[in-house]
């Protein structure tokens, strides 16, 4: 009998989309139907549509007209395919004969009420009303999430093994992701500018003149700065190359420490930039981040080997997408 470990953490139950990609975007109801056929068995837009739900809200906080159109297509298609290797999965479970006892799954159902619902299987039960579910069927979800998620560890024939070569290789091209980056301690100076005459511009100037001529800028910044960072004498701290807006931090890192910058002129305001000091990057060595990176390549070989068994699994299987 095919057995499963009870600590396994079940994989997300698959489900739903909506038919026309530009009708969804703007909010419209779909019926439900056929997204797609899997040998014999059927994906429909219903399963889709809860599937994708929550990335659909997200995506139009972020993206508008035809570049909405195109997220929430790109999302459902990729919740399409998802729901198609599901459905594979289980009946690949199902070919080979497998089998879950169904004190297994009422196991699990225990446990959610008792970690979950504090043993209140009535306010369990009174939750998957309010969902749409009944016990019957969150014991099927159960039942099926557990089976995906032990079917892909199953995909994986052994512990694929990392080499040293492989780590230092893959430290060489990502060696600057295990450090710190470089870092500048900045002060600034800001002057919002007139559209109506250059006065500003001529006070910004003279402001620069000042600090060339050995005022301290910290004291100017404090006496004539119009941002948020007056108070402070126009200290940033330790700044990062994605701190500041990407045309004000190439001109701050191109400072050496001690200079001042020229005047710079950016989105209806004037700057002077000051590089107190300097931080250049800190790369952690090989050996001490060895055994993240053969974590990380260790999961990259699994995900490897579960893709290649789910193309295997598709090659022999009848697939349609409407």
């Amino acid at each position: 009998m095919f057995r499963i470990p009870f600590h396994l953490t079940p994989l997300l139950a698959a489900a739903a989309l909506a038919v026309s990609v530009a009708g969804s975007a703007r909010g419209q109801e779909v019926l439900d139907g056929i997204a797609a056929v899997v040998n014999n068995e059927v994906v429909t837009f219903s399963q889709v549509r809860e599937l994708v739900a929550s990335k659909e809200r997200a995506a139009k906080e972020i993206y508008k007209g035809e570049e909405l159109v195109a997220k929430i297509k790109e999302i459902r298609l990729a919740a399409i395919n998802d729901l198609i290797d599901r459905q594979l999965i289980l009946q690949e479970f199902k070919t080979k004969g497998f089998q879950i006892p169904d004190y297994f799954i009422e196991e699990r159902v225990t446990t959610i009420v008792r970690e979950e619902f504090g043993n209140e299987r009535s306010a369990f039960i009174r939750t998957l009303a309010a969902q749409g579910f009944t016990l019957d069927k969150f014991r099927e979800m159960e039942k099926d999430k557990i089976i995906v998620q032990e079917m892909r560890r199953q995909a994986i024939k052994a512990t694929p093994n990392v080499s040293d070569e492989q780590v230092a290789a893959y430290y060489k091209t990502h060696a600057e992701d295990y450090g710190t980056a470089e870092q500048l301690k900045l002060r600034t100076i800001t002057i919002r500018r007139n559209p109506h005459n250059d006065s500003k511009r001529k006070q910004i100037g003279e402001i620069r003149e000042k600090i060339v001529g050995g005022a301290e800028f910290g004291d100017l910044a404090r006496m004539y700065s119009e941002d948020d960072k007056q108070e402070a004498y126009g200290d940033w701290g330790w700044i990062d190359k994605r701190t500041l807006n990407e045309s004000l931090s190439q001109s701050a890192f191109a400072l050496k420490a001690g200079e001042v910058s020229r005047v710079i002129e950016l989105a209806g305001s004037y700057y002077l930039l000051y590089a107190e000091a300097r931080k250049p990057p800190v790369i952690k060595p090989l050996q001490e981040v060895k055994p993240e990176i053969e974590k990380g390549l260790l999961q990259i070989e699994r995900q490897k080997q579960q893709t290649e068994w789910l193309a295997k699994l598709r090659k022999k299987a009848f697939i349609k997408m409407y």
